[in-house]
């Protein structure tokens, strides 16, 4: 007489079923998802975990379109000036080394908080950063040099070019979001602006040494 076994192989045993509930809910979790928008900032609508009480707050999902597209294409071109700052405080060579390598660091710190304040003010409008190399050279309005520059005029050259265009892009873009209901950003751009407007005044200052050729 054949021993009748102590389980049934046609009945699940304890921990096959407590690992399919688990395969179950990390599967429901749906731990990544790719947000949204012609700027793919628009995190509020996300089937995630951790996403349900995401909300554009006041702004409406057309508000939100508009300051969304300012706030991602402004932080990667923060993030690309700040990168730029730094490849030419370590590729500066010459009479004006000491100067401009200790200047451009100077400027860097009055930059960088911009970074995390426009990302932070990004998610609180329920919005996901993008932050990836490619994504940031797609959105940036400055390109960070792939090449060597040793010279100081080409460089600081350079460099009023971007704050030129840079400052003027935070002042459309403060009218814009200020049109799209969010007078909070408008401040935070103009803010920026001015910060802009100091450094470049004080590049192009340094521009008007005959020496510096």
């Amino acid at each position: 007489m054949t021993k009748k076994s102590k389980a049934d192989s046609s009945t699940p045993s304890k921990a096959s079923s407590k690992a399919a509930k688990q395969a179950s809910d990390a599967q429901a979790a749906k731990p990544g998802a790719t947000p949204g928008g012609e700027a793919k900032a628009d995190a509020a609508h996300l089937d995630t975990a951790f996403n349900a009480l995401v909300d554009h707050n006041y702004l409406s999902e057309s508000e939100f379109g508009t300051v969304s597209e300012t706030l991602q294409r402004n932080l990667a071109t923060t993030i690309c000036l700040y990168l730029k700052f730094k490849k030419y405080h370590w590729d500066i060579r010459g009479r004006f080394f000491r100067d401009l390598h200790l200047a451009y660091d100077e400027f860097i710190e009055e930059i960088f908080p911009g970074i995390d304040e426009q990302a932070e003010r990004l998610v609180a409008l329920g919005g996901s950063p993008i932050a990836a190399p490619s994504d940031l050279e797609r959105f940036s309005v400055v390109k960070v040099p792939t090449e060597t520059v040793r010279d100081a005029r080409s460089q600081v050259a350079d460099l009023v070019s971007d704050l030129t265009r840079v400052s003027r892009g935070f002042r459309d873009d403060s009218q814009t979001v200020d049109e799209a209901n969010d007078p909070a950003t408008a401040d935070m751009y103009n803010g920026y602006a001015a910060t802009i407007d100091k450094i470049r005044w004080m590049l192009q200052a340094i521009m008007d040494d005959d020496r510096l050729n």
